[in-house]
């Protein structure tokens, strides 16, 4: 049950319903394309012609497409509806504190165009103007799509909701930073700026909708990367909280003793469960933060996973020091939250097969219930880009959200 806000309301009007079926109509279509008029129809439980009044607005709107089936069969073939995922690209950006990634994707969230990885500038100044020169790249290469929607941008710390300062950055050494305005001047493109693991908890939170899984609406994300970002999405939204904090478990110390973290103090979970944090164990030395002196591949956890398969004990023996961290910290997060289910994102997903008993095993440590212990913890692979997804989910995603009432 939800209360109406009396100083945050606003009024249903007869555009109101209409705006309301456009979406949903919309939805189902994203969801489940292809689809014909009738099944769209059926699936809303009104008729068929209140149904195309709604199609032929969205088709006019270039929103949709129409087309007949595939399959040969006698007589007249269905249309069926699907997303005009083509109409226009998303340019998709994912800021980290060593390399920054581009890719532009369609509105379905599928790539146009291959991953580019620049190095992170510490200067926002330096790294906009790169970002901009790469964008304007991508879409003068891939410019057989109709113009770009828009720029979704993802950092790794806490963002602003309204104005999309970066409030704090800790791995970029970012502190009330204004990168929204200038981007948006130097691209002419509208853009969106949200923390990294809000953004994938965002994203996977629309791709699991077309699952339809009773317990869709309540989920965690971990994104493990140069720190450890954690999106949370309840009763279907997006937890930001009163000061844009919400979620920020990477910050939660597992000891007060413990290694330095980037933001100054000590023993957060990020401290411990971190890529940098994974490979300065494997080293033997602290972990570095903020970008790093150019190299000419400098070593990653992909590295350090593939050494582990070859034999590398030491390298086997930093990953299951990770994994335990990383189920210790789980453990808060499933105690507080209580979620449907985790999902983990980043390169030591890589390993999962490596290290998922001794996740499982820390979690049930410290889980508060035999329920809490058994928490459906899935993973999303490196190669399937899970942080530029929610980059693109910035952009996309509103279109199909539903009208604020009341």
């Amino acid at each position: 049950m939800r209360r109406i806000n009396p100083d945050r309301f606003q009024v249903a009007t007869r555009g109101t319903s209409r705006e309301i079926n456009s979406r949903i109509v919309l939805s189902l279509v994203r969801e489940r394309q292809p689809i014909s008029r009738a099944d769209l129809a059926r699936a809303m439980g009104v008729s068929r012609a209140a149904v195309t009044l709604i199609v032929n607005d969205l088709l006019a709107q270039r929103l949709v497409v129409e087309q007949p089936a595939t399959k040969t069969m006698r007589g007249r073939r269905p249309l069926y509806l699907s997303i005009n995922a083509r109409r226009r690209s998303v340019a998709a950006v994912d800021i980290r504190a060593t390399e920054t990634f581009l890719q532009l994707m369609d509105l379905n969230g599928h790539p146009i165009s291959p991953v580019v990885a620049v190095r992170s500038a510490r200067d926002p100044k330096r790294l906009v103007a790169t970002i901009a020169r790469r964008v304007a790249s991508l879409l003068a290469e891939f410019n057989d799509v109709g113009g770009c929607e828009g720029l979704g941008v993802i950092v790794p710390g806490m963002v602003e909701r309204t104005t999309m300062r970066v409030l704090h950055a800790p791995t970029l050494g970012w502190r009330d930073v204004d990168i929204r305005d200038p981007l948006a001047t130097a691209t002419g493109l509208p853009v969106q700026i949200e923390n990294s693991g809000r953004a994938c908890a965002l994203a996977q939170w629309w791709s699991l909708r077309e699952r339809r899984s009773p317990v869709h609406g309540d989920l965690v994300f971990v994104s493990v990367s140069d720190g450890v970002g954690v999106g949370v999405v309840m009763g279907g939204e997006v937890l930001r909280g009163s000061h844009n904090i919400a979620g920020e478990f990477g910050h939660v110390p597992l000891s007060l003793d413990g290694p330095r973290c980037s933001c100054g103090a000590n023993g957060c979970w990020e401290a411990y469960v971190s890529n940098l944090a994974t490979l300065a164990r494997y080293f033997g030395r602290p972990a570095r933060y903020g970008p790093q002196p150019a190299e000419e591949r400098p070593f990653s956890v992909s590295d350090l996973v593939v050494c582990a398969r070859g034999g590398d004990v030491k390298a086997l023996a930093s990953l299951h020091a990770t994994a335990r961290y990383l189920g210790l910290g789980l453990a808060s997060v499933i105690n507080a939250l209580n979620p449907g289910f985790v999902v983990i994102g980043g390169e030591i997903t890589e390993a999962w097969d490596l290290i998922e008993g001794i996740v499982r095993s820390a979690l049930g440590e410290r889980a508060l219930t035999p329920a809490a212990a058994a928490t459906d913890i899935r993973t999303v692979a490196a190669s399937e880009h899970p942080r530029l997804q929610g980059a693109a989910a910035l952009v996309i995603a509103p279109s199909f959200a539903a009208p604020v009432v009341a």
